[in-house]
């Protein structure tokens, strides 16, 4: 192991040992390193499976319509609109037919359920907008891309070594724990989109219906009245049954949901079934004074980190999102512009060119940044950002600190972009036992990680942590979405090894931010959701399976 890999490994050891992770050092057997790569190479494991087919281990490699479990700190009692319980039990929205009329802009098929215990995706834009109206001074959304209630309880086992909980909350992970001076909740969510697709213009930036509409809904007799029940139908929850097709969500259409509190067709940005523009709650914090950011361990113009402030008819469309979030001429905005993030953080880098003289000119343009936007919001050329990138030879979190230091004392804003450019921008997996050697996944291969880029790259908890020093300098009112979307990733990759260990990441992150608040504000001033976006379908089987065996074993 070189020396950047074991610096790597042994900070992951720190990180996840102050969250009673059961590794005894670099010569621990990676036990769930193993069991993914059998898994792989035997295209079965007794212990699970991802999808319909107990027999195949990567029958299933996408989306599901399973319910996502909710966690909120700073909202029980805080006032109305705020508690959880304002929109779950007796007060769900899917109790009431009128109202799921107006959601979903039609009556969805199937979906009013008089007994339901769930709340819907846009109740959570909800919580924000009343924390705003409230006066709230800092709200943080943390979103585990991908992380339904078994990835959750999965590495909570792995913590554990124990399989004590199979329903609820569970214990274990720190966000499951963590408590908020009394002041944490617990739900679940629908987060079925309004319509699977639509026909799309990026030029025109219009939407118009296709040929085949197929318009959604939830059905808890079939998919399940809680995120751990296994479904009666499980086709259903994959869009495949007989007996009811609701289609599953992706990404844009749930993050918009989350942030602007609207349902939407899979794929948009914030805007409407109707092709209108839905103000997010990042835009609306903006207006009131609050500075905005996004952090995401995934590319910047991602769908999740792009739907807190973007604006666009496609999520593919990365170089005009990248555009929106740092405040410039855009498909979607091209004569007035939107203001931009103050803080935007996270991967994209693409290839590195070399022998030049500055980072910025380094930095080629890729699939999500282009090169001239950096160099155009830069300070150096008069813009507003302080820009960090990745940079040959240098410590990714040492470029990260020095540049919010400098953002800091010059009132300026900050747009950091880094991550791997062979594997499409990420930052580097974490993996269950922290050493960052991905176990392969469904296509059979594994990212492999050099010591350059496991040392010029910052964690996801390090941009979290420059992310809130530059937002609330001065003490100011500030909005941040945090993203854990290497979780989603490994979660299409079919490998748990990797899906856990995004998991402890994103733990971390969590952590940073409640330290933050306990540091330098309270739960009273101060809302936090951690949740995800949309379920996969990894079923496990044999939960016990994921302890590590004792050596005599």
């Amino acid at each position: 192991m070189s020396f950047f890999m074991l610096r790597r490994f042994c900070c992951g050891l720190f990180a996840v040992a102050a969250f009673s992770t059961p590794l005894a050092g670099q010569d621990a057997p990676d036990h769930l390193g193993e069991l993914q790569t059998r898994a792989i190479k035997e295209k079965q494991a007794s212990w699970g499976h991802w999808g319909l087919d107990p027999q195949n281990y990567t029958q299933w490699g996408t989306h599901s319509n399973r319910l996502i479990p909710i966690y909120t700190f700073g909202t029980r009692q805080a006032g109305t609109g705020l508690d959880l319980d304002d929109y779950t039990r007796e007060n769900s929205i899917y109790r009431d037919a009128d109202r799921l009329e107006e959601l979903y802009g039609r009556p969805p098929e199937s979906t009013y359920n008089p007994e339901a215990n769930y709340g819907d995706q846009t109740d959570l834009a909800r919580i924000q907008f009343a924390a705003l109206a409230q006066g709230k001074k800092h709200i943080v959304l943390i979103v585990f891309d991908g992380m339904d209630w078994q990835t959750t309880q999965a590495a909570a086992i792995v913590r554990n070594q124990n399989v004590d909980y199979d329903s609820g909350r569970g214990h274990g992970l720190y966000f499951q724990d963590y408590q908020a001076d009394g002041t944490s909740q617990f739900g679940a969510m629908v987060t079925a989109p309004a319509i699977a697709s639509m026909k799309v213009d990026t030029d025109k930036q219009t939407v118009e219906p296709g040929s085949k509409l197929l318009w959604g809904g939830y059905n808890a007799r079939l998919g399940g009245s809680t995120p751990w029940d296994v479904p009666l139908d499980r086709e259903y929850l994959i869009g495949k049954s007989s007996a009811l097709t609701h289609p599953y969500p992706d990404s844009a259409a749930t993050a918009t949901s989350m942030t602007s509190g609207i349902k939407t067709f899979n794929g948009s940005i914030n805007v409407g079934v109707d092709g209108s523009q839905a103000e997010s709650i990042a835009h609306r914090a903006q207006k009131q004074g609050y500075r905005v950011g996004v952090v995401s361990s995934v590319p910047i113009s991602h769908a999740t980190p792009a739907a807190a402030y973007a604006h666009n008819v496609s999520r593919n469309d990365y170089h005009e999102i990248t555009r929106d979030l740092i405040g410039r001429p855009s498909v979607s905005h091209p004569q007035e512009p939107l203001p931009g993030l103050d803080v935007v953080l996270g991967g994209g880098v693409g290839e590195l060119a070399e022998e030049a003289e500055t980072p910025i000119e380094a930095f080629e343009t890729s699939k999500y940044v282009d090169a001239e936007d950096l160099r155009a919001v830069s300070q150096q050329n008069g813009g507003k950002y302080v820009v960090a990138v990745r940079t040959a030879g240098q410590e990714g979190k040492t470029v990260l600190e020095s540049a919010a230091t400098q953002a800091i004392k010059n009132d300026q804003r900050l747009l950091g972009v880094f991550g791997v450019g062979q594997f499409s921008g990420h930052l580097p997996f974490q993996t269950a036992n922290g050493d960052y050697q991905p176990a392969p996944g469904r296509a059979g291969t594994a990212e492999e990680y050099s010591e350059a880029d496991l040392d010029e790259n910052p964690t996801l908890a390090d941009m979290t942590s420059s992310a809130l020093q530059v937002l609330s300098r001065g003490d100011a009112n500030f909005w941040l979405l945090v993203e854990a979307g290497d979780v989603d990733w490994a979660n299409h990759d079919d490998n748990l090894d990797n899906s856990i260990g995004a998991v402890f990441s994103g733990e971390q992150a969590f952590k940073v931010v409640t330290d933050w608040v306990e540091e330098h504000s309270n739960w009273q001033e101060s809302l936090v959701i951690v949740t995800a976006d949309h379920g996969h379908y990894f079923f496990m089987t044999k939960p016990d399976a994921l302890i590590t065996p004792a050596p005599n074993e």
